[in-house]
Parts: structure tokens; sequence; C-alpha cells
């Protein structure tokens, strides 16, 4: 579930607390969260509505300026049952505040180097995860294609191995490419100090 970036600044400051969708089934369900660049949404409610049920209030919660605009929003789209989603923002992004450590002590060496370990072993590729954080290290911004022709990955095959080292707070997306984040430079820093 993709929000645009004016819908995730009126989601960070609470003046947006429901979506519409249209979907053949639900990707998201009461209870469920989610990670957005916004922090973690909490679905309280997700549900099927007729467009005929949408409120001019319900049209304001989802960021539209009336209830025309969003079921014209809605009709653009493709196919299936309209479903209105409440939420609320339950925290940041767990790995915003991963990124940001620099200080990292031997446990935490050693935890992130067999999660990388790990990575290496999957799928039958042969160890990557060390080349990508250089390679990303060495040029901030590296297009995803340059990276991936780089390491041998179709490129596709590369956003997700990022996506990843992103999960262990290590890299950050940019709007094209990526950087190491601040965990990011200091375990390849501890890793070349070897």
């Amino acid at each position: 579930m993709l929000f645009k970036a004016a819908a995730l600044n009126g989601i960070r400051n609470g003046r947006i607390t429901l979506a519409f969708r249209r979907w053949r089934k639900p990707t998201v369900h009461a209870g469920g969260t989610l990670r957005t660049p916004a922090g973690v949404l909490a679905f309280d409610d997700v549900r099927e509505i007729a467009e005929s049920e949408i409120t001019n209030d319900d049209a304001k919660a989802a960021g539209f300026e009336n209830r025309e605009t969003l079921i014209a929003d809605l009709r653009s789209r493709t196919d299936g049952a309209t479903y209105r989603i409440a939420f609320h923002l339950a925290g940041g992004d767990p790995r915003a505040a991963l990124r940001e450590i620099e200080d990292l002590a031997s446990e935490d060496v050693a935890e992130l180097e067999s999660a990388l370990a790990k990575l290496d072993r999957s799928r039958g590729h042969s160890p990557w995860t060390i080349m990508c954080l250089r390679l990303v290290g060495e040029a901030e911004g590296r297009p995803a294609g340059e990276l991936a022709e780089r390491l041998g990955f179709e490129k596709q095959v590369l956003k997700r191995k990022i996506r990843q080292l992103k999960e262990l707070g290590l890299t950050e997306s940019l709007q094209v490419g990526y950087r190491l984040s601040k965990r990011g430079r200091a375990l390849l820093k501890h890793l070349s100090s070897r």
C-alpha cells in the first residue's frame, strides 16, 4: 500500500487517518501494521464499502478536498471493490533509529556479520553483501542499474537485496540510488580495520 508524498505529510501531522483503495482483495487487514516513510501505520479498520457511503468528512480525512475528488481518483484506478482503511500513526520507522547508530559494540558487529553471511548464503548467489555496501559507500546516489551491473544482478534482484540491507539499518534510499547509513559506514570501517 503506497502513499503519495502529500499524503505522507498529512499522516505525519495527524490530518490524514483514512485511505480509500480499489482492490480485488485487501492487501492490509485490521490489526496489521505497515512501515511507511511517515512511520509505522496501525490499521484500525479495513472494510469494503459502496461509493455512496463515502462522506465529505471521509474525503477530508483521506487528504482530498471533497467526496467528488476522492471518487474521481478512485475511478481512475484499477478494477475492484472500494475499501475504506482507517489507521493511526503507531510510531516511527524502527529502521530510522537503527540507521543513526554509529557506535557499534563488538556484539553488534558480530550480529551484523552473521546476518550478512546469512544473506550471502541465500538463493545460491556468491557473497555480495560487503561488496554491495562498499560500492554504495564509494558513490552515494549511484543508480540501481549501475550497481546491479557491477554486482552481476538484474536490477530488480538488486533492489530486493538492498532492501534486505536497509532492514538491517545499513543503507538508505535516495531519490536516485542509495547511500550508506551511519550504521553502514561504521560497520564497513570496523570490518576494514581488521
